[in-house]
């Protein structure tokens, strides 16, 4: 397997979810900074110029909350996988909410205005709301944090790695995540030990921190 990935992207979770599994995968960095996800050689690859993208042989699999089911459902022995029925059903809850609007809307409207409007004078009102919907986000993750071990209970799953990046990204914009959010902070501190964790950050080159 190949992970196609840009350092500290959303694709930092089915990283970590890779050395968390131990399989043997290849990283190929995609440096979105230098917009190496647009390039022909890449579009090729996935012509939605997004990473990640998993490939798999001749096959190759994107979206960041499908490449984390299929490396959890395809290695049960690393209990990574919520049980069938309704814990299964809240990971689905989390991600669509994480992907479609924590993520393509509240972020990139913050870092990525021009997705949403050709118009350069408007992009600092487009980043402000961006702001400020990334803080409302923030909160409600919070909320859901509170006498929790693990996003989703007492288990550690495909979740938190992802949750773990929306944490990180906090940081970099500018929120002391920290302090304004202890309950979620215990359990990212808590995911950031993992071995796994930890050679994955040191491998992409990023920090927690920002």
């Amino acid at each position: 397997m190949k992970l196609f990935y840009s350092p500290g992207a959303c694709s930092l979770a089915p990283h970590i979810l890779l050395e968390e599994i131990g399989t043997t995968y290849e990283p190929v960095l995609v440096s979105t900074a230098k917009g190496q996800q647009l390039t022909p050689e890449y579009l090729a690859i996935n012509p939605k110029g997004r990473v990640p993208a998993l490939a798999m042989d001749d096959r190759i699999l994107t979206e960041v909350t499908a490449i984390l089911y299929y490396l959890a459902a395809t290695n049960p022995g690393a209990g990574l996988l919520p049980d069938a029925g309704e814990p299964l059903a809240r990971y689905l809850e989390w991600a669509s909410w994480l992907t479609s609007e924590v993520h393509a809307s509240n972020f990139a409207a913050h870092w990525r205005p021009g997705r949403f409007a050709a118009d350069e004078s408007v992009h600092p009102v487009i980043q402000e709301h961006g702001l400020q919907n990334i803080l409302k986000s923030l909160t409600a993750i919070e909320a859901r944090m509170q006498n929790q071990n693990y996003a989703l209970g007492d288990r550690y799953t495909l979740l938190d790695p992802y949750l773990l990046v929306f944490y990180r990204w906090g940081n970099r914009v500018g929120v002391n995540m920290a302090e304004k959010f202890p309950h979620w902070t215990k359990i990212a501190m808590r995911v950031f030990e993992r071995p796994a964790v930890q050679r994955t950050f040191e491998l992409e080159g990023v920090k927690l921190s920002g």
